[in-house]
């Protein structure tokens, strides 16, 4: 069986940042919220990225955004991730929350929302590679922490151009590149192209993270095999599954592979993680918002869609909890 060189398991290092590995999990919205990146950190990932932040929504001081800037210090090492396409703005909102205890700060370049993209931000400046730079550069001199940058193989299947834009990066000063093998066209459908991370690592000195099905340790393997980057970004793989890491940590060490959590350990993680959330943003949001993270935690077992159609109805912790019991016993979930 292929496995890594314990040296290729080496800490990471972005800047003057060294991460404890790297094995890092993506920015996703409305999923990389405080209580969701704590679990993720305690299974081992090496970065934690929060979810987008608006650059216009802390100069306006939007309500939404303080929450979003949550920082516990035990979750350190932690990314930022701005997104706008001002350089003026993105620049001097970086420099004013630096001072919160964050390690990384990175330029969000790869989101493909309609809104986002319509503003000209996100996968939208894909588009413009000189306007990217600016804004990089800007950043780069506002602020004296690291600043990477996240983009996506192109906008579309006619303009490819992530090893131009991984090269606008590093000369604008961006200290590491995070490529999503998928265009912004593609969103998250199809398969995600492996090889433009391998030609963007080839092409740039900074380390290059490679974004886009990794669901598991033999995934971390082979993209490592056809790429050759430096670090693993872990999104959807991590839905309803922080201890992916601990799981592709235990492979690349060891070359086992560990068992999947009983249906036991999943209750008990959904009901921590309800707790955590209802504790972040109180019960009504809470609880709602873990409907979902509920979901992808019980996709997979015999029954879990009956399951997740209940869940969805639940309004408190007592009655997530009294439900998810009921259900512990194997028989129930067939």
């Amino acid at each position: 069986m292929t496995s890594l060189k314990p040296q290729e398991l080496a800490p990471l290092k972005i800047g003057d940042v060294t991460l404890p590995n790297n094995l890092i999990l993506a920015p996703m919205a409305g999923v990389t919220d405080l209580p969701f990146r704590l679990l993720c950190k305690e299974q081992g990932a090496g970065l934690l990225c929060m979810e987008m932040v608006s650059a216009k929504g802390i100069l306006y001081n939007n309500r939404n955004t303080e929450s979003l800037l949550a920082i516990k210090e035990e979750e350190r090492p932690v990314s930022l991730q701005l997104f706008g396409s001002d350089p003026k703005i993105m620049s001097s909102m970086a420099a004013k929350i630096e001072e919160r205890p964050f390690d990384l700060l990175d330029i969000n370049m790869g989101c493909p929302v309609p809104k986002i993209v319509n503003n000209h931000e996100g996968s939208a400046l894909m588009k413009d590679p000189v306007l990217a730079g600016k804004i990089i550069e800007a950043t780069v001199k506002a602020i004296k922490k690291p600043v990477t940058v996240k983009i996506r193989k192109g906008f579309d299947e006619d303009h490819i151009n992530a090893v131009e834009m991984a090269h606008v990066a590093q000369e604008s000063g961006a200290a590491a590149i995070a490529v999503h093998g998928r265009t912004r066209e593609q969103y998250y459908s199809g398969k995600a192209d492996w090889e433009i991370i391998r030609q963007v690592k080839e092409a740039v000195n900074i380390p290059v993270i490679g974004n886009g099905d990794l669901l598991t340790a033999e995934d971390v393997v082979a993209m490592k095999e056809q790429t050759g980057c430096d670090g693993f970004m872990i999104a959807r793989g991590a839905q309803g599954n922080p201890w992916i890491f601990r799981q592709i940590l235990h492979k690349l060490e060891t070359g086992e592979t560990l068992p999947k959590p009983t249906y036991e350990e999943v209750v008990d993680m959904i009901l921590r993680h309800g707790k955590m959330q209802i504790e972040f943003k109180g019960e009504y949001i809470g609880i709602r918002e873990i409907r979902k993270h509920a979901a992808w935690y019980t996709a997979g077992y015999k029954g879990s869609s009956k399951l997740r159609v209940a869940i969805n109805q639940v309004e408190t912790y007592e009655q997530l909890e009294e439900l998810l019991r009921s259900y512990r016993e194997p028989v129930d979930i067939r």
